[in-house]
């Protein structure tokens, strides 16, 4: 066995200013990357949230606009939920996996399984606004 020695450093880029629908991301974090110093090496990986993508790609819903089917609003009243997020999670989903005590576990278009398929709001403006996941999260 040789001295091999493998190095993980997890260092956050400072300074990506606010991410509006349309915006390059990749070129914001590029800029942030080298205007912090930090910049982008070959055999780095980068990893990124998936709130900032959704931004860019407009993923963000006014609930006011979701008018809520019969059905999310009998699933509304059962997990004592918003009924119109709960209409934007059934549209994010490809089935429940779970729905007990107001959690809503779903698998998502994707295939993943999380809670109310991803639909999310925290971080956004106000809270009358949902993100939902990206189109393409490997993309």
């Amino acid at each position: 066995m040789g001295n091999s020695h493998i190095q993980i450093q997890i260092l956050g880029v400072q300074g990506i200013p606010i991410v509006k629908e349309g915006d390059d991301l990749a070129s914001m974090i590029i800029e942030a990357a080298e205007a912090s110093a930090i910049g982008i090496k070959d055999g780095d990986i980068v990893v990124v949230a998936q709130k900032i993508v959704s931004k860019a790609e407009g993923r963000l819903v006014e609930l006011s606009k979701i008018s809520p089917s019969p059905f999310a609003l009998r699933i509304a009243e059962l997990t004592n939920r918003d009924a119109r997020l709960v209409e934007l999670v059934l549209r994010e989903s490809n089935r429940a996996v779970r729905m007990k005590d107001g959690h809503m576990i779903m698998e998502t278009r994707h295939g993943f399984v999380c809670a109310n398929a991803g639909v999310d709001l925290s971080n956004v403006s106000g809270g009358d606004v949902a993100s939902l996941l990206p189109e393409d999260p490997d993309a």
